[in-house]
């Protein structure tokens, strides 16, 4: 009993700990699994782990008997892989671009070859381990890749690319080791790839495939139909991820990896009512999975593994050509021509830490073949843990450094974040994205933020009362803030909680109906209008759906302008221009540097400054 609640209160210790520090979690967790694992034997009183995850019947220690560990870590990575597969949206991946999509095939081809030669020859390792070393390693992983980002603000680019990366490759990482531990299995440990082993091969790809589309397709109807009742929606969605997990694998082994998968790209790709509740399940599932997961993957490896690597000179040097020969090489080879600069290439070169699924299945894969006797397997585990240990700290400590040697961080932001999908701001933010801006919409209702990228829009589903917006690292290039939701309390909120992360170079919000009644000389600072509030806004931008412009000459012009549309129907005067530079409307417009060649934006019906005045 002490020892499962130490895995989970460490684990959870674990996850504050790489917050706090804005480090990947896998960090704190591993050195917390090896620390109360083989590195306590040097100490312990006995000789024995602090927290022994197998069962040992003669010292009557451990917490899973048998094969138990492995059934755990096995149906735990499924539910992980599962969770991350309901994050990749289709209509997200067909605009990431080229350099990407060579990334997750050609990228990992080279490091597939790569990393089973290098393996080959450098540890004296057989082919197959080698091989299913090198499909190990494939991955990044977004658990690693999103705290590096989250505290670096990279350009769009670079953090694009490694975002996408990570998030894509992980089930194509997972997808290849599956394969050749299948390969392994089938041909006894040898290199004879025989009929057999193809056969398997075709039956992990066929089956999981198969469950995995059918069995999301089924989920889907339940779901839409009402036949899951509220209550019961998170467990009933987790009982079936495992439900198939297992039966995929009863069917063709180890094809319940590739079915789990499958299924959560399938879900998160179909409009499944209620689907932020089920995402935010099992996040926190995974969330504590991982805790658990690393913390007995770590303690599980012996001194003796350790040992392996300690006093092999080989393991050094293979970890330094993953690192820095095969991550280049991979690179540079998968983004020629598309779009990255030499600057942006070599940082993506320099941050690819190993996470998650390296290391989960690699204990997973590494307990079974070392079960079965298959020569080389129990170098498997502490050369992934190895690889993954390495490149997470040496990215963590030293990408936001290579990040300003090599001029890819963000010198100012000039983003804007609309919080609130409604007609006006989705008006807004079209203006801006075609005067080149970088442009998001925050929205706590799913229907508005699929409309807003229906039209082309960034937009997000958040709950600006919690703390999942400041760590996303797609708004690091946000400068400017504006609250426009129906929601005076919320505007409010937005404002005082998010201006110092989001609106360092201006933060505003709509007018209140109560200081529509002030005059303008006592309204305060920072308002988006100074003549309308979310009501009147509202209405202009479904009477008349334009954000227009019209040439100012002279600080004089722009005033009698602004002075007559405050007297105007359906007209509201909102922004100054002048090239790429744009400035929100101030309280004392005699503050603005108007110089010729400037445009007044403008929401509504057509003004011109001759005709005669429609008044409100």
């Amino acid at each position: 009993m002490i020892e499962l609640a130490s895995i989970i209160i460490l684990g959870i210790f674990a996850q504050w700990i790489s917050w706090k520090i804005r480090v990947p979690a896998i960090l704190p967790l591993i050195i917390i699994g090896l620390v109360v694992g083989p590195l306590s034997t040097l100490w312990s009183a006995d000789g024995e782990k602090w927290i022994a995850p197998i069962y040992n019947v003669q010292t009557q220690r451990g917490l899973f008997p048998g094969e138990s560990l492995f059934y755990f870590v096995s149906l735990a990575i499924g539910i992980i892989l599962f969770e991350g597969g309901l994050t990749l949206k289709r209509r997200e991946i067909s605009d990431i671009g080229p350099a990407i999509v060579k990334l997750i095939t050609v990228g990992s081809i080279v490091t597939f070859i790569g990393a089973g030669l290098a393996t080959h020859y450098i540890m004296n390792l057989n082919w197959p381990i080698s091989f299913l070393f090198a499909g190990l390693i494939i991955v990044t992983g977004p658990t690693v890749i999103a705290p590096i980002l989250q505290n670096v603000p990279l350009n769009k680019n670079v953090s694009t690319v490694l975002k996408w990366e990570g998030i894509l490759i992980d089930p194509i990482g997972a997808l290849v080791a599956v394969l050749v531990f299948e390969f392994i299995r089938s041909a006894d440990g040898g290199v004879a790839f025989t009929s057999h082993a193809l056969i398997k091969f075709s039956q992990i790809i066929l089956i999981g495939f198969a469950m995995g589309f059918l069995s999301a397709l089924a989920l889907f109807q339940l779901i839409k139909h009402e036949l899951i009742p509220r209550f019961l929606l998170n467990v009933f969605t987790l009982a079936a991820v495992l439900a198939v997990f297992v039966f995929a694998d009863i069917l063709a082994h180890e094809a319940g990896l590739l079915s789990v998968v499958v299924m959560g790209m399938v879900l998160g790709n179909l409009e499944v009512p209620r689907f932020k509740e089920i995402l935010y399940f099992k996040e926190s599932i995974s969330l504590l999975l991982i805790s658990i997961l690393f913390i007995l993957l770590a303690a599980n490896i012996n001194m003796s593994d350790l040992e392996l690597i300690t006093g092999n000179k080989g393991s050094m040097i293979l970890f330094g050509f993953v690192a820095l020969v095969l991550r280049p090489l991979s690179v540079f080879v998968s983004t020629q021509n598309c779009g990255l600069n030499f600057r942006e290439q070599l940082f993506i070169s320099w941050v690819g830490p190993r996470g998650i699924v390296a290391a989960g299945i690699a204990s997973l894969f590494g307990i079974t073949l070392t079960k079965n006797g298959v020569a080389g397997a129990e170098y498997i585990t502490p050369l992934v843990f190895m690889i993954v240990l390495g490149t997470v700290i040496l990215n963590a400590t030293t990408a936001r450094l290579v990040a300003r040697l090599l001029g890819v961080i963000q010198n100012e932001s000039n983003g804007v974040l609309f919080f609130g999908s409604n007609q006006a701001t989705r008006l807004l933010a079209r203006y801006l994205i075609d005067q080149k801006r970088n442009v998001a919409i925050v929205d706590n209702n799913e229907n508005n933020v699929n409309k807003a990228m229906s039209e082309g829009i960034n937009a997000f589903t958040a709950n600006i009362f919690t703390e999942e917006m400041a760590d996303n690292f797609e708004l690091l290039d946000m400068g400017y803030l504006v609250a426009m939701t129906a929601n005076d309390s919320v505007n409010d909120f937005a404002v005082k909680k998010y201006q110092k992360i989001f609106g360092e170079r201006g933060t505003y919000r709509v007018m209140t109906p109560e200081e529509m009644k002030m005059e303008k000389s006592e309204l305060p600072h920072g308002l988006f209008s100074y003549t309308d509030d979310f009501l009147n806004i509202s209405e202009v931008a479904r009477d008349y759906p334009n954000i227009q412009e019209m040439p100012v000459k002279d600080l004089n012009e722009l005033e009698r302008c602004v002075d007559r549309m405050a007297l105007q129907k359906h007209t509201i005067p909102l922004f100054v221009r002048n090239g790429k530079d744009i400035q929100v409307l101030p309280r004392d417009i005699s503050r603005l540097n108007v110089a010729s060649g400037s445009f007044l934006v403008y929401m509504g019906r057509t003004f011109s400054a001759q005709e005669p005045l429609e008044l409100n």
